[in-house]
């Protein structure tokens, strides 16, 4: 597992990732429920689309849009398995997962919502 700084670094190269932005609706979401609400969905997102061995529909098992986690799980490229590609064809762990969620958080804090 690669140290949030270093992901967060490469991700900063990346203009595909960088394309990647909260819309109105998401940020009134983020402002409506609060950080730890949208991360604890995030939480069951990666457990149930991201953590199995071999997560069903992978590589489309995530929206790009309709929640605030969805769109940084693109972000952050924890989107799926070709993105984790280190974890590919093994259940991901309880630490890899909390990174996965960690990681969403950062990207989500760093769209400077008022109020999440």
């Amino acid at each position: 597992m690669r140290a949030l700084e270093e992901v967060f670094g490469r991700l900063s190269k990346s203009a595909f990732r960088q394309r990647f932005r909260l819309a109105a609706v998401d940020q009134a979401y983020l402002r409506e429920k609060g950080l730890p609400t949208v991360l604890e969905h995030a939480r069951d997102f990666v457990k149930r689309r991201l953590a199995p061995a071999e997560p069903r529909n992978d590589s489309k098992q995530t929206p790009f849009r309709s929640h605030p986690a969805f769109i940084a799980q693109h972000a952050t490229a924890t989107c799926c398995r070709g993105c984790l590609a280190k974890c590919a064809g093994r259940e991901l762990t309880a630490v890899e997962q909390a990174h996965v969620v960690e990681a969403i958080g950062r990207w989500l804090r760093s769209q400077n919502v008022d109020g999440a």
